[in-house]
């Protein structure tokens, strides 16, 4: 089991800690390859919201997450 993220890093660093323990929980329950997989839909579909002007606010968080999720799978 996983640490929580607030004792493992320091409380600046905290909201990152989250996100890097939620991509570690989600890998942990789908595998690395369905991780990898889901982590290139998300950027795939993240970049073509963005390329609307409109949802560019939705676009770009959801590309990082998927960018995130994939290197995640890898390493």
């Amino acid at each position: 089991m996983a640490r929580p993220a607030r004792e493992s890093a320091p409380w600046i660093f905290w909201p990152f800690a989250a996100v890097w323990d939620f991509l570690a929980f989600v890998l942990r329950l789908t595998g690395r390859i369905v991780g990898a997989v889901l982590g290139l839909v998300l950027m795939a579909v993240g970049i073509a919201v963005a390329l609307t002007v409109i949802g560019v606010p939705v676009g770009i968080p959801l590309a990082v997450l998927g960018f995130l999720l994939l290197l995640r799978s890898l390493f």
